[in-house]
């Protein structure tokens, strides 16, 4: 049972934004006044020793873009700023790598640095932290402890419901106990307006902007605000401009399940490595009996706080389906635990994908916009019902995901019955579109969607890749494309729904991941640094 200062704080914060349930779909104000009450960009430096250029600020913004006048919170941001002639600057380009909620602060330096010089040097690579995240404040907390290992078991066949319920629930009480006065502020289309307050700030009339994950329709939910600031636009991995985010999720577990069932098939034909058997059945199978040994026997996480259960377990391996180059690592955990009793690489990979960070990270602000910007299910027993036909199909993922985003059961901030912001194009300049057809966290559905939606755009299919965010692996295909977009606005020139095709990388090597000491601490979103090849980005649970 809640505390009933918690049930009141819900209460209360629903019934005092009660109109976002029937706030109809936003529409363009490119019109509206320019007095938004933001404040400044005051640049200096970050003191970055690897990248000495690299300046931040902070900047002032309404808490409610209805009320600029009223309280301000500030959005962090930083930019590598242009070398090249000034005749041949090409003006701010923002970036944002999904989440939502991730930082993009290490996105200037980084992806600056991945294309040619003569191109890079003509733009101003502009940063930022998303409101109520990150460097940005305030930066939300709602549990800190929320992802403390060792989690209630996922699967419901274990009689873990009732704690998962009480878990979720008592998350959306302690968000809403503190932090009522911005959660609903905190959607898409807040961020979108974020990004025109830097805009301003930064003097310019139009920006430049890439996206990926969740930046897809943070970058489209823009273009549809204010399309005459915008100059040119990637979007990478592209969330489906019209699918509810329940629907979403619902999508993501049948793409993780063949990207897993991908990993066994894998893993199988390098028996002689991992000794797991020769089909991929047999390797399910060594992934299920790991699970079940540590539903009875969790083993202790080190480095990591905590024991890994199978919770954490799974949380582990659901980082396969946004980067394959984890494969190696994965398959070592299984085969390390089931031939040699060596729980090692178990620790290190926990640590580097799954561990916590010291707080909830960017969870409170996945919960803010995914959670305000439809009407999700409220009632229990139909997620039940709808989530066990879903998992008899793509049962490695499902209750994996449904228990991540159940605090929507229970959000005091109703969902938008019209749906997310509705995208048709109209005014936008050509959009560069990147989607591979495996993708599990961003299905290739809504890279298509995102093309008919947007009836200049054209979209780069990599048929059979499976990266999420699909540009910056050494795909000349597809960075190529990018780089000539950037140059000049080059565009593909092919017609149709699919513009060009691109092949995808090759499988890993199978290799036994020896055990070391290094491994990553990561955060609740499994993030590693962009420059470890098993990095994953954008991450859109």
């Amino acid at each position: 049972m809640l505390p009933m200062r918690k049930v009141i704080s819900l209460l209360s914060a629903a019934a005092a934004v009660a109109a976002l349930s029937g706030a109809p779909a936003v529409a363009s104000d490119d019109a509206a006044p320019e007095d938004t009450g933001q404040g400044k960009l005051i640049w200096s430096s970050c003191n970055d020793s690897t990248t000495p250029a690299l300046q931040c600020a902070m900047l002032d913004v309404p808490v409610d873009y209805a009320h600029p006048h009223g309280p301000k919170i500030k959005i962090k941001v930083n930019r590598l700023p242009a070398t090249a002639p000034r005749d041949k600057q090409q003006g701010p380009i923002l970036l944002n790598p999904g989440g939502p909620g991730d930082s993009g602060l290490w996105m200037p330096a980084y992806i600056s640095g991945q294309i040619p010089k003569d191109v890079a040097s003509t733009y101003d690579w502009i940063g930022f932290d998303p409101r109520g995240t990150n460097g940005s404040e305030p930066h939300v907390v709602c549990d800190a402890h929320y992802f403390d290992a060792e989690r209630p078991d996922y699967q419901v066949s274990q009689g873990t419901s009732k704690a998962w319920l009480a878990k979720a629930a008592g998350y959306a009480a302690d968000c809403a106990a503190d932090w009522s006065w911005l959660l609903p502020h905190m959607t898409t289309v807040d961020n979108a307006r974020d990004m025109d307050s830097i805009r301003r700030a930064l003097g310019v009339p139009k920006i430049n902007f890439y996206g990926g994950s969740w930046g897809t329709s943070l970058g489209s939910t823009y273009g549809q605000l204010f399309p005459s600031h915008v100059r040119r636009m990637v979007l990478d991995s592209i969330v489906g401009p019209t699918i509810s985010w329940y629907d979403h999720n619902v999508l993501q577990d049948k793409e993780h399940q063949r990207r897993f069932d991908a990993f066994a098939a894998w893993t199988a034909k390098a028996d002689s490595v991992y000794h797991l058997g020769t089909d991929a059945a047999a390797v399910e199978k060594a992934y299920h009996q790991v699970e079940a040994a540590l539903r009875t026997s969790p083993v202790d996480a080190a480095p990591a706080p905590g024991k890994i259960g199978p919770a954490e377990f799974e949380d582990t391996f659901y980082g396969g389906g946004y980067n394959f180059l984890r494969w190696p690592r994965m398959a070592t955990v299984l085969s390390a635990y089931l031939t040699q009793h060596d729980t090692r690489p178990l620790n290190i990979a926990y640590s580097r994908y799954a561990a916590p960070g010291a707080d909830d990270g960017t969870f409170p602000a996945y919960n803010a916009a995914q959670c305000t910007e439809n009407a999700w299910p409220r009632d229990w027993e139909f997620w039940k019902k709808d989530q066990a036909k879903v998992n008899a199909t793509a049962p490695f993922y499902t209750y994996n995901n449904m228990w991540y985003n159940a605090a929507c059961m229970f959000w005091p901030y109703q969902g938008n019955p019209a749906g997310r912001t509705k995208i048709t194009g109209k005014g936008l300049p050509p959009v560069l579109l990147f989607q591979a057809t495996e993708d599990a966290a961003t299905p290739y559905q809504g890279g298509l969607a995102m093309h008919d939606a947007l009836p200049g755009s054209k979209l780069v299919v990599q048929t059979g890749g499976s990266f999420h965010e699909i540009l910056f692996h050494g795909n000349t295909c597809l960075d190529d494309t990018f780089t000539a977009y950037l140059r000049d606005g080059s565009l593909p020139k092919g017609s149709g729904r699919i513009a060009k095709t691109c092949a995808p990388e090759p499988d890993p090597a199978p290799v036994y991941v020896t055990p070391t000491l290094t491994a990553k601490s990561a955060t609740a979103t499994g993030l590693l640094p962009p420059t470890d090849p098993e990095a994953v980005h954008g991450v859109l649970r």
